[in-house]
């Protein structure tokens, strides 16, 4: 289905982590290039990863966040999507 970046955990959160990396800010640069396809895969994804280690009904809170770096700048968007 796709690659998950990073899966971490925040307490009893999963945290399902999209890394973007762009050197210009051509075609709108790292955020820009998360769009609704590319969000729809990630929870897709997701969706595997917690049927494939947990039941259903026991599945823990989730968040998806996003890292976008231009040059030496980081920048961290929590529950971004």
């Amino acid at each position: 289905m796709g690659e998950i970046d990073l899966i971490m955990r925040d307490q009893d959160t999963f945290v399902f982590v999209e890394v973007r990396v762009r050197n210009s800010s051509n075609w709108g640069g790292a955020l820009a290039s998360i769009n609704a396809s590319k969000q729809n895969k990630i929870y897709k994804t997701a969706q595997h990863y917690l049927q494939a280690h947990y039941r259903a009904k026991d599945y823990p809170p989730c968040r998806f966040d996003v890292i976008a770096i231009k040059g030496n700048q980081l920048q961290w968007l929590k529950a971004a999507f």
